[in-house]
């Protein structure tokens, strides 16, 4: 049975980009069924709507007397979503998500976890911070969210050498390309 994926993003959702193209070549037996944004001006929530894709704005402004945790945990189960990625998503996970979704709740790093993870790492400053400690590997991790920042259970990591003369811009590039194909590559082994 086709799975439904649920995706959380605060900017561009390249993550997105990622899974929805990788649905339509039926690469994965899935569809995207919803994007949540905490951003009105995300522009995943432009790409959604040229697709199709149902997409809500869940932020305080919006809805400042809510519990933004529990509106968005209904509004997945609503969608009936099996899993949810995390596409650049910068807000913490609350607890009612991670309970009713354990080990549902799937998150891209741009580095090898549990090296460079935590509050703050993210984009540019995970690769800026694994230049200047001059690593010799750097990679992604494709892991499950849980209440604390990078700290889940990893479904799979990929490496790959650093140049010698490897730019912050250089092995970003590089990771972006080795997270599409990681996104996918624990997609299929989710699913299988």
């Amino acid at each position: 049975m086709m799975k439904r994926i649920g995706i959380l993003s605060s900017h561009n959702g390249s993550g997105f980009d990622t899974i929805q193209k990788a649905c339509e070549e039926n690469l994965l037996d899935a569809q995207v069924v919803l994007v949540i944004s905490n951003n009105r001006t995300a522009k995943v929530l432009q790409k959604a709507s040229n697709k199709d894709i149902p997409n809500f704005v869940i932020n305080t402004s919006k809805y400042p007397e809510e519990n933004l945790d529990e509106k968005i945990t209904n509004m997945m189960n609503e969608f009936k979503v099996d899993y949810i990625f995390l596409s650049g998503y910068m807000k913490k996970i609350e607890k009612n998500l991670v309970r009713t979704f354990e080990n549902k709740i799937v998150n891209s790093h741009p580095a090898l976890l549990p090296k460079f993870g935590g509050k703050g790492m993210y984009g540019i400053n995970v690769h800026k911070a694994v230049i200047e400690a001059k690593e010799k590997e750097s990679g992604c991790t494709i892991h499950f969210v849980n209440e604390n920042y990078d700290e889940g259970e990893f479904i799979l990591q990929n490496k790959i050498v650093l140049n010698e003369n490897e730019t912050v811009e250089s092995l970003e590039n590089r990771i972006k390309d080795l997270e599409s194909k990681s996104i996918i590559e624990a997609f299929e082994k989710l699913l299988a």
